[in-house]
């Protein structure tokens, strides 16, 4: 790295501490989370649990937030202190170098952080994935965005649990509901929500041909006690049955899976993975919460493109991302242009491209 390169990678963070600092206003921040601090401080602070829980959430996550930005703008300011007095090609110099590169990867994931500021954006993420029409072929492909999504989860270190899995009849997957529990899944996880397309010679074709199959990702927040969900019981069809498919062999002997439905939205939720039927209907019913409130996201942008004139197809052939292994390999996502050509290192759960792309690019896509 040379001495020009350095100090045009210095200007480049003192420009991204300043849109930090206009961003978050974190003298604004501090005085919110004084004030958030005299409130936990009152002797009945705690007699509404969920209030209080509420509150010492975006406690935190204002303090977090106001400390890892002090924190970087005290690490760019020692960056530019040490370029100052250091010489190329110098132990110290090299020292810096390093500096230099992981202070790049910690800007870049705190601007990541700062564009994820929804109402669940820093939830944990429930994911859906369906087959689209195609059979065997689909419902593999339907099985492969299952690793994908495994292993993406793995990469971030989130915990995975599979809420429901329905298994394909001769391969794949009919369906599966995976919940991932970590850090903002749900802020980068959005970015898949959509139809995924494959290109690929099919190897349930005897004759080899190329085939095309799709597949629909939906995402939703994982709604926790403390975000207020209004659902009347009688609004609620609940049935339990055995259980089936992944893990079900060792918890079918009674009937523990459970079967929700909502009368008003017809939306239906099922949960089968824990061996008691009411650890699955508490999981079912924060499952059709976050469906729910995925009801209110879908509308709200509905709102949004038609306030912007926009009509967009959401039918199967409106694929978000394009996943081709032949006769050449890529990866495109058709929202932002990203591309990758490396397509085994893509279905091995490397898609931070695609997400930090997508989310970058803000409402351009919506």
């Amino acid at each position: 790295m040379e001495r020009y390169d350095v100090n045009k990678i210095i200007a480049e963070f003192k420009t991204a501490m300043d849109d930090f600092n206009r961003a978050i206003q974190p003298e604004k921040l501090e005085k919110t989370y004084q004030e958030l601090n005299k409130k936990m401080q009152e002797p009945d602070f705690w007699n509404n649990t969920n209030e209080a829980k509420k509150v010492t959430k975006e406690a935190n996550m204002i303090r977090s937030k106001v400390d890892r930005f002090n924190q970087l703008k005290q690490k760019v300011k020692n960056v530019i202190d040490w370029a100052d007095i250091s010489e190329e090609q110098t132990e110290e110099w090299t020292i810096l170098e390093a500096d230099i590169e992981k202070l790049d990867e910690e800007i870049k994931a705190f601007e990541l952080e700062t564009i994820l500021n929804g109402p669940y954006d820093d939830l944990n993420a429930i994911i859906e994935i369906h087959p689209g029409a195609g059979g065997t072929e689909s419902q593999d492909w339907a099985d492969m965005l299952y690793r994908l999504y495994t292993r993406y989860g793995q990469r971030k270190k989130y915990k995975i649990e599979v809420l429901d899995y329905q298994s394909g009849d001769e391969a794949g997957i009919k369906s599966v509901t995976m919940l991932l529990k970590g850090p903002y899944a749900y802020g980068y996880l959005k970015a898949e929500r959509g139809v995924h397309r494959l290109v690929r010679i099919s190897p349930f074709d005897s004759n080899a041909r190329r085939h095309t199959s799709f597949a629909s990702i939906d995402v939703m927040p994982e709604i926790s006690d403390e975000i207020d969900i209004d659902i009347k019981d009688d609004d609620l069809k609940i049935d339990v049955y055995r259980s089936s498919g992944a893990g079900g062999q060792s918890v079918n002997t009674t009937d523990s899976a459970v079967r929700i439905t909502h009368l008003p939205t017809n939306i239906v939720v099922t949960c089968q993975n824990e061996r008691s039927q009411i650890k699955n209907k508490e999981k079912a019913m924060s499952y059709l919460k976050a469906k729910l409130v995925q009801e209110e996201v879908r509308k709200h942008e509905e709102t949004l493109k038609n306030i912007k004139g926009e009509q967009k197809d959401i039918a199967w052939g409106s694929q978000i991302r394009s996943y081709v292994f032949h006769p050449y390999q890529m990866v495109k996502d058709h929202r932002t242009n990203y591309e990758v050509g490396n397509i085994d290192l893509v279905m091995d759960g490397d898609i931070d491209g695609f997400i930090n792309a997508y989310l970058k690019a803000g409402d351009a896509h919506e």
